[in-house]
């Protein structure tokens, strides 16, 4: 899992449950994914977008994990065949952070087709493919070694068996490309971080938060097994990760590669993977190709192998999860909506 059902509000409805979240450079522009609604909430869960929550893209240019843009989606109920109506605003400054501001409305439509409107901007929003592909043995063994404090220990597999987690599995995915030329006047520089939310109306006319995502695999990694750490992370600002939990992650990283005996200062390896990862937004130079690797985070392509990366990082070591893009039915394209659209 990357954030599938992370939390026990994500579990509690899965269309709030953002699964992941991708930036990368398509053919127009910037493209921002939010995936959520992951057929691994099974058959019974509620399926489609929320039609009382609001789903973010947050951006920040200025360096402080403050978001200073900010574009919102919203969607109405479903009709007889699944169709929701939508509208994306966009919330600048203060307003980014604001859930109550009405931002400027940018465009309205369905899911199902595309959108387009001015400068370039387009949206897709529906049924796909899950991309992201997990060896289910491996993800449980590192969430009990990070738990535990102990060595990761995977079974032994026959490579030949194994098959993804998410093998065959759909989502709901949201699917944003902003022109360069739409982009630039709302931001700092080309330097931005991105993360994603989700948040639910309260019966006090409030919003309650329900989930983040920034980096991958950040949850499964260190709350895979921590119902209360897992909600934290939901709900923290990213201005506040760092004092949040510095201590958490430089703590479970050194007890891990300690027992692993890949370094010999596991607890200053443990800081600097807390460094690197905190605060939890996915950082990307507009305009550049993404790469989601062990050396640099530039954004996070669908193809990159954000587990195995997150896992070869925190555990010091080179961990394979044994699989490769191949085993998901999810060919992505070079053009829009860039996912694998599913009937």
């Amino acid at each position: 899992m990357s954030h599938h059902l992370d939390s026990p509000a994500a579990r509690a409805d899965a269309r709030l449950n953002i699964s992941d979240t991708y930036l990368f450079r398509g053919d127009r522009g910037t493209v921002f994914v939010m995936n959520v609604c992951s057929d691994a909430a099974g058959p019974d869960a509620p399926k489609g977008f929320h039609p009382e929550a609001q789903y973010e893209f947050k951006i920040d240019s200025t360096g402080d994990a403050v978001e200073n843009l900010a574009y919102r989606f919203t969607f109405g109920p479903a009709d007889a065949d699944g169709t929701q109506s939508l509208q994306l605003r966009r919330l600048v400054g203060d307003d980014a952070s604001d859930d109550h501001a009405e931002g400027v409305l940018l465009l309205a439509g369905t899911t199902g087709r595309e959108v387009a409107a001015g400068s370039g901007l387009r949206v897709w929003t529906g049924r796909a493919s899950d991309p992201f592909w997990m060896n289910p043995e491996v993800v449980e063994a590192v969430g009990h070694a990070f738990q535990e404090g102990t060595d990761v220990d995977v079974p032994a597999q026959d490579t030949a068996q194994v098959s993804s987690l998410f093998a065959d599995q759909k989502i709901r995915s949201i699917v944003l490309e902003v022109s360069d030329a739409g982009l630039r006047p709302f931001i700092r520089n080309a330097r931005i971080g991105v993360w994603t939310t989700t948040a639910l109306a309260t019966d006090a006319g409030g919003w309650h938060r329900i989930n983040r995502c920034g980096l991958p695999m950040v949850s499964p990694i260190f709350a895979q097994f921590d119902d209360e750490l897992a909600e934290q992370l939901n709900q923290t600002e990213p201005a506040d990760d760092p004092q949040t939990f510095r201590d958490v992650i430089t703590d479970r990283v050194a007890a891990v590669v300690a027992a692993r005996g890949t370094t010999a200062d596991p607890r200053g390896y443990g800081r600097d993977v807390a460094d690197r990862l905190l605060p939890d937004v996915l950082p990307y130079v507009i305009g550049t190709p993404a790469v989601f690797g062990f050396a640099k985070f530039n954004g996070r392509a669908l193809t990159d192998n954000a587990g195995e990366v997150m896992f070869s990082l925190t555990t010091d070591s080179a961990l394979s999860i044994g699989l490769s893009h191949d085993a998901v039915d999810a060919p992505t394209t070079t053009t829009f909506p860039y996912v694998a659209a599913a009937a």
